[in-house]
């Protein structure tokens, strides 16, 4: 698997691709986020099996070649810079493989992929729900100190998306789909609430940068009737509760979002 280099990326950020390969070959598909676009499953050892997500079945669907840079527990500010905040992403790099190796942030790898390949026709991102994951831990589910860290929250949150974009637009002008965060528990009125506003943020940011925004929310809401456990789009786990992640049925779910914002943008 290719290592990206931290002064090639730097180089490709600059206007300086190290590398031109030839137009020829598949159209490829860059995805990137954390664990739901990893295909990640707590069920699975991940040290010896491969897993997959949407990205690989929206690619089956579209005829597209991915390649899919996401990692387990990233964060906004793990995906910019090599020392923010993340939910274990960088632990996880360690303890098992990505889908590819490589050096540095997801944001550097990213950015040299791009200007490395230019038959990338798509480019799909979903990031923010372990931003919220840290809130919850430092506050321990304590709503008032929910409240009172949220607006730090977001500052960072859209700040970090922002640079995000801008980096990429550096390198890539073609389709930029983001993913809106589903709520794995949409009885809990704390979360609901926390989703949108990130997912709010998500779609205005994503607008600005000339991109559209897949509604992964209103497509979970409505496969499950407001229980994606029982509706079976939540991986199930032997105690008889379900993980945050989703089945292959909840990975299609975000999929077939994807897919239409493609074919109906905003």
């Amino acid at each position: 698997m290719k290592v990206w280099t931290f002064a090639a990326v730097l180089a490709a950020v600059s206007g300086c691709a190290t590398a031109t390969p030839s137009d020829e070959g598949p159209a490829r598909y860059l995805a990137l986020g954390d664990s739901v676009a990893f295909g990640f499953s707590p069920l699975v050892d991940l040290k010896t099996h491969q897993v997959s997500g949407y990205p690989e079945l929206l690619a089956a669907k579209r005829g597209l070649e991915v390649t899919n840079l996401a990692c387990p527990g990233e964060a906004t500010g793990g995906f910019v810079s090599p020392t923010g905040a993340d939910n274990h992403c960088r632990e996880n790099r360690q303890a098992y493989p990505l889908h590819v190796a490589y050096d540095g942030t997801q944001l550097q790898a990213a950015v040299e992929y791009l200007a490395a390949t230019p038959q990338t026709e798509l480019v799909t991102i979903d990031i923010g729900a372990n931003d919220v994951f840290l809130l919850d831990h430092l506050c321990g589910r304590d709503l008032t100190c929910i409240l009172a860290n949220f607006v730090t929250t977001m500052g960072d949150y859209e700040r970090n998306v922002d640079f995000i974009f801008r980096q990429l637009r550096k390198v890539y002008d073609g389709p930029l789909v983001a993913l809106s965060i589903y709520n794995p528990y949409p009885a809990d009125a704390t979360a609901q609430y926390a989703l949108e506003k990130i997912d709010g943020a998500l779609a205005e940011m994503i607008a600005a940068h000339g991109g559209v925004l897949a509604n992964g929310m209103a497509a979970f809401d409505a496969a499950s009737k407001g229980d994606p456990c029982k509706a079976g789009l939540l991986i199930a786990m032997p105690d008889g509760t379900c993980d945050v992640h989703p089945t292959e049925q909840g990975a299609k779910i975000l999929a077939d979002a994807l897919d239409a914002a493609l074919a109906h943008p905003q």
